[in-house]
């Protein structure tokens, strides 16, 4: 297949899914990742598309920077409570539990009932300072670097740690939820976020509404790479159909 007649059929796919992954270009177009790749920087320098790690996103895909925790705690904070309270709901006694990083996912630590008992592993030392009020509950902090503000942990430590814990359940935080998957903006997490799905029997990503079509800059994976979506309200038509396409369930609070 000639270059131009490639980029027309990469142009055309990213106008009709908004993201596409570089595998499921390889598999689309029938050539190697290194061509793909070639072809997203050639694409990107004529402003057709956005690159972002492990694929590419339209031009009109909100792509940008984290705000900053102080400002994303009074964000949507009802929100963020129900579906807390909607995550901490779905914790057993006695399990081992994992609650990712994040301004949601410190609502989930802070529903836990002041009388539950089991084990929560965390990589975020704000969850570790709620859950440790708990007298029934062993607080497990996985160590790494440590990044100010959300106060989360993250390097190949912290990797470690997950990769040798194996949990009943896991909430993780999000950057963003589209039918391109699950997007984070900090690429040293990401790799958290996969040990921690990896290990998981049953995996929870929490997300407010204001989340869904978002894109942040790296991708974590897909929408059949976790169990189910905690939320605040339903989902757009296009994220439901690719949930329900990815067979994943979706909690609203």
């Amino acid at each position: 297949m000639l270059a131009a007649e490639r980029h027309r059929r990469i142009v055309a796919e990213l106008s009709r899914l908004d993201f596409v992954t570089t595998d499921h270009l390889t598999t689309l177009l029938r050539v190697s990742h290194e061509t793909v790749r070639r072809d997203l920087a050639l694409l990107e320098q004529r402003g057709e598309l956005l690159r972002i790690h492990g694929g590419a996103t339209t031009r009109q895909a909100p792509v940008g920077e984290e705000a900053p925790f102080t400002e994303r705690t009074g964000a949507h904070a009802a929100e963020k409570e129900s579906i807390g309270r909607a995550a901490a709901a779905l914790v057993r006694p006695h399990q081992t539990v994992v609650i990712d990083v994040g301004t949601t996912a410190l609502e989930v630590a802070r529903a836990l009932p002041a009388d539950h008992t089991g084990v929560v592993a965390t990589p975020s030392l704000l969850v570790a300072a709620e859950v440790s009020t708990r007298p029934g509950i062993d607080v497990l902090v996985s160590g790494g670097r440590l990044r100010p503000g959300d106060l989360a942990c993250s390097n190949a430590q912290t990797v470690a740690f997950f990769g040798n814990l194996r949990a009943d359940a896991a909430f993780i935080g999000s950057g963003g939820i589209a039918p391109y998957g699950l997007t984070d903006y900090h690429l040293d997490e990401v790799a958290t976020k996969h040990a921690i799905l990896d290990n998981t029997t049953t995996s929870y990503v929490l997300a407010d509404s204001s989340k869904f079509g978002r894109t942040a800059a790296h991708r974590v994976c897909g929408l059949d790479g976790f169990d189910a979506l905690i939320t605040d309200q339903e989902a757009d038509a296009d994220l439901q159909a690719a949930l329900t396409r990815a067979g994943t369930g979706v909690h609203v609070a």
